[in-house]
């Protein structure tokens, strides 16, 4: 299994390194605190540094978007047990068809180019959280976000629907009892006076693999009525996310790995 992390943790909580990444970067440390004891012990502790070195350029390379990289972006391989968490953050840019940036905004006017964008994801056991905070939006607006089950695209409606923990078997779903936020991913948040809003939804399931990949922002809160639910006005901007290890991450990350290990 892979932990994909940043600095960065659950909008509105303190960054807090996992405890075998604090093993990790202090085995490391030890290992050159003692690089004068000898040939063995200095060839060790520079192995053990290039290693980090290259899980943090891995990091950068599977999440971090062309427009605007995170600094300190980690992979961390664990083999122990099953939880999952990836913490990553971009800078909205416009559609480009030659290089698509990861983050999207199709109407400026509502979402600025170079505005920000965090998305984190937990998940333990059969449970999941999702955060999603933005920044330098236009102050004191509601949106409307939920995660979609493709990526972002030239085209706003490149992402697909929403993902949902039952399938409605009709499409588009705008039925309550599938169009919900028990079933979804809801995240509608209303901006302060600074542009910034953040939020959070929590789930008794796990994404199922490769089918939860990004976190779109429509112009308007969710509806919840009968033959209108789940709707939000216009898509006007898009972030893909590699969510619950999807087959894009764990085949980025296992091509990095498999060069250090």
């Amino acid at each position: 299994m892979q932990r994909l992390r940043e600095p960065s943790t659950t909008p509105g909580s303190a960054a807090e390194p996992p405890a075998d990444e604090k093993r990790a970067t202090a085995g490391a440390q030890a290992g050159e605190r003692a690089g004068s004891g000898g040939p063995r012990t200095r060839a060790a502790a520079r192995a053990a540094g290039a290693s980090v070195a290259v899980l943090a350029t891995a990091g950068g390379l599977l999440l971090a978007p062309a427009a605007a990289a995170a600094d300190g972006d980690k992979v961390t391989k664990n083999t122990v047990n099953q939880d999952y968490s990836v913490t990553i953050a971009a800078q909205f840019t416009k559609p480009n068809g030659a290089m698509l940036s990861r983050a999207l905004t199709y109407d400026p006017r509502l979402v600025p180019v170079n505005s920000r964008v965090t998305v984190s994801e937990r998940a333990d056991g059969k449970r999941t959280r999702v955060g999603l905070r933005v920044a330098d939006l236009v102050a004191n607006r509601t949106y409307g976000a939920h995660v979609h089950t493709g990526t972002c695209g030239v085209r706003p409606d490149s992402s697909g629907p929403h993902y949902q923990h039952r399938k409605d078997p009709r499409t588009p779903s705008v039925n309550p009892a599938y169009a919900n936020p028990r079933n979804e991913v809801w995240l509608d948040f209303t901006t302060n006076e600074r542009g910034e809003g953040v939020a959070e939804s929590r789930h008794a399931w796990r994404f199922r693999s490769g089918e939860a990949r990004s976190v779109v922002i429509h112009e308007r809160r969710t509806a919840t009525g009968a033959g209108v639910a789940g709707t939000a006005g216009r898509v006007v901007a898009c972030y893909s996310v590699p969510f619950n290890q999807s087959k894009e991450a764990a085949k980025a990350v296992s091509g990095i790995l498999s060069k250090i290990f």
